[in-house]
């Protein structure tokens, strides 16, 4: 059986905390500070591996966390780095945030790395926070929590090639006449259960055949196996109509060959528009090959090329073949399906005034909500008091605390920055000097 979906939860490391030391030497008694920064914490990376073929590892191990970074220490020593985590994917995967749905990458090639999850950045030691008014500041950083998030992975197949058809249409047969694949051959409906692949060689000019599972109507809904496989079509540039030479309906002979195309068509509108030949089967026998003419006269009058052939006895097929391979060197290499930008992270020393929002729960709490204020609030070491005053000035200077008290907080209020709570207290604010009159 083919695992070609798969859920994962990702955590990265968290940043290490920031030192608040300060240098005590033999005949330096006002050392200052030297508190080093704590190391950043490792991301979580997505690798393509092409040791791999199925997503079968993520049935057994769900959970994955990168390595936290160290504290920082004394003397200016920054905290160890913590080792990011590659976890390897077969080529095809392409990664979806689960809560979201946004395509987060498609990894097609060998190497080919995505960002899951970045690593906290570790907390500033108190030598960051000397000044010429301060100079033996107790602040210091925590580190920044790394980022989590569920996964949801999607292993579509890498072929040029999909044989597409009725269940017992002679796919497998064909796919085992045209490559080293042995997949299981019988003659009922529904042999196939998961797609099959084979490489194909034909005059030096290698490509990947997948077998897809057959399609019923109504398979885009799920009847069938359609519904499983259908996305494993969508990377092929070229596809392989194989039809049942004796199931061709005389009054309608293309009544089996449109009812696959629609319920291609109905499950991604670009499934339908690929290039197709369309491959006659089983004419080994006389009932199939005296409705061939019905078949190839209605198809050409639509623009397809039609080739009789039999699976079975390899009749037909390296003319069929020869012809897969012209038409691959004509076609363009299929593009990515989306890939995004990295997201962007805050630089509170770079950062201009950044945006935030203000709403009041249920609870009755005062809820915070901005990039900037959230990461300065979660590294925020709030049993220092000089920590707190700081956080108190950038919401001063950002305007949190204007817009706090135009929607009536009051001392002893909760207030959540993010995920980071607290209870709200009058801010001190400077006194002005008034300035004397000669």
């Amino acid at each position: 059986m083919l695992f070609d979906r798969a859920k994962v939860f990702v955590k990265a490391g968290n940043g290490g905390a920031g030192s608040a030391s300060f240098r005590r030497e033999k005949f330096v008694p006002f050392g200052g500070p030297d508190g080093g920064d704590g190391g950043p914490g490792g991301s979580v990376f997505l690798i393509v591996s092409s040791h791999l073929n199925t997503l079968l590892p993520f049935k057994y191990k769900q959970h994955f966390k990168a390595e936290s970074g160290g504290a920082g220490a004394r003397r200016k020593q920054h905290g160890k780095a913590g080792d990011d985590l590659y976890i390897e994917v077969p080529p095809g995967t392409i990664v979806h945030d689960s809560e979201s749905g946004v395509v987060l990458g498609d990894l097609t090639e060998e190497g080919q790395t995505l960002l899951a999850a970045r690593g906290g950045r570790g907390g500033l030691g108190n030598v960051h926070f000397a000044t010429p008014t301060s100079q033996a500041p107790r602040i210091a950083e925590k580190g920044e929590p790394g980022e989590e998030r569920w996964l949801a992975l999607e292993l579509r197949l890498i072929a040029d090639v999909g044989l597409v058809g009725y269940p017992n249409a002679g796919k497998s047969t064909l796919l085992a006449s045209i490559s080293a694949a042995r997949p299981k051959i019988a003659s009922y409906p529904f042999t196939t259960i998961s797609p099959n692949l084979g490489v194909a060689d034909v005059d030096d000019y290698n490509f990947v055949v997948a077998d897809i599972p057959g399609l019923i109507e109504g398979a885009h809904k799920g009847v069938g196996l359609g519904l499983e496989f259908l996305r494993h079509i969508a990377r092929t540039r070229l596809l392989v109509h194989v039809i049942d030479g004796l199931e061709v309906d005389p009054a309608a002979p293309l009544s089996g060959f449109d009812k696959v195309n629609d319920e291609m068509r109905e499950y991604e509108q670009s499934l339908a528009e690929k290039p197709q030949l369309v491959a006659d089967n089983k004419m080994d026998i006389p009932a199939a090959e005296e409705l061939f003419p019905l078949l190839e006269t209605a198809l050409k009058e639509r623009g397809y090329e039609v080739f009789p052939i039999s699976a079975a006895t390899g009749k037909g097929v390296p003319a069929l073949m020869s012809r897969v391979a012209a038409k691959l060197r004509e076609l363009p290499k299929p593009e990515p399906i989306t890939t995004l930008e990295e997201i962007p992270v805050i630089d509170l020393a770079k950062a201009e005034e950044a945006a935030f929002s203000i709403r009041r729960d249920f609870d009755g709490a005062f809820q915070v909500e901005g990039d900037k204020i959230e990461r300065l609030a979660v590294i925020t070491d709030l049993n220092q008091p000089q920590a707190i005053k700081r956080l108190e000035r950038v919401m001063e200077k950002m305007g949190v605390t204007a817009g706090l008290e135009e929607r009536g907080i009051q001392p002893g209020d909760t207030l959540r920055i993010g995920n980071v709570e607290m209870l709200w207290a009058e801010p001190e604010r400077p006194r002005r000097r008034r300035r004397r009159q000669d």
